[in-house]
């Protein structure tokens, strides 16, 4: 890894540089700030590890909701016996292995078959979930006891999106990563040239799952309770896939530029128009999939690109 980061240490140094400036935010910003860059953080940490897997694979997941909101309620079930930092560690290991036993039993779907059936898991853990807690708990919400500030959870969240983003890069810089790209090529080409395409599916749906688990666990924090509703919230899935779609799922900083923008128009509308979100939300979609089927990662590229050819020519003609 540090000779890729050596090979790249352009862009290294702008990251680090930009962290650095993001992790001074908390000095500067009031609470309103903080509220919207930890909102921010969680998309685009979502946002990549769907990319991650999805994005490369084709494999088109709507179970983001469906982690997240298993990263919520292991957080509230552990954080009574156990301290925060190990509830929140314990949130992603969950998802890392309840993604385990979906991906063995769902991987082996393809196409629309697959989407439909990662939405479908979403609304069944909804649906068992609520039950439980009316049948078994006698109640419908639990609540979260923590004295943890805003800072930290900037910072926790700040540190988790650096670390799925730089993650997302390194394995498409490795072998990992070219069998992921393979797999969403065609797979049974991969599965001929050696690639274990199960063994590379299941665990980087694992890894991804577990990332949103642990965004989940952590903007937990926030709720002084949940409740199914709260925690399975299949807008997390669509925002989510929208975000990485407009960015570019295909570049690991594709999804953080599609989170970003996203983000900020939904902080508007969700402010403005707060009874027509969904219907914005459904109508970005569609312009997405019309207007941008690359991203806008595709877009910057043409640009540059063209840039590049119309400085070569000014050279030449000179």
């Amino acid at each position: 890894m540090l000779e890729l980061l050596r090979r790249n240490w352009g862009i290294s140094a702008l990251t680090a540089l930009g962290a650095g400036l993001l992790a001074l935010v908390p000095l500067f910003g009031s609470n309103y700030v903080l509220s919207l860059f930890i909102v921010l953080y969680a998309n685009v940490a979502l946002a990549t590890a769907w990319a991650f897997f999805s994005g490369a694979t084709r494999y088109i997941s709507l179970a983001t909701a469906a982690f997240f909101g298993v990263g919520i309620y292991t957080l509230a079930i552990l954080h009574v016996y156990v301290s925060i930092p190990l509830a929140v560690v314990g949130a992603a290991i969950v998802g890392f292995l309840v993604a385990l036993v979906v991906g063995l039993s769902t991987l082996r779907l393809r196409g629309v078959y697959f989407v439909v059936f990662t939405f479908g898991l979403t609304e069944l853990v909804h649906q068992v979930l609520n039950w439980w807690e009316i049948k078994i708990n006698k109640t419908v919400s639990r609540y979260i006891f923590t004295d943890v500030s805003n800072v930290n959870i900037y910072e926790t969240l700040l540190a988790v999106t650096l670390i799925t983003i730089v993650g997302s890069w390194y394995v498409s810089q490795i072998r990992l990563g070219f069998a992921l790209r393979a797999i969403g090529e065609d797979e049974t080409v991969a599965r001929h040239t050696g690639v274990n395409t199960t063994r590379v599916k299941i665990l980087c749906f694992a890894l991804s799952a577990s990332v949103m688990a642990l965004v989940g666990a952590v903007l937990a924090l926030r709720y002084p309770y949940i409740d199914a509703s709260i925690a399975f919230n299949n807008t997390w899935s669509f925002q989510v896939l929208i975000a990485a779609l407009l960015g570019g799922a295909g570049r690991a900083w594709g999804p953080a530029m599609g989170a970003v923008p996203l983000v900020l128009l939904s902080e508007y509308l969700a402010g403005s128009f707060p009874h027509h979100f969904s219907i914005a939300l459904g109508l970005c979609f569609v312009v997405i999939v019309y207007f941008l089927p690359g991203g806008i990662t595709r877009l910057i590229e043409r640009f540059l690109h063209s840039l590049k050819a119309a400085r070569a020519g000014m050279g030449g003609h000179g």
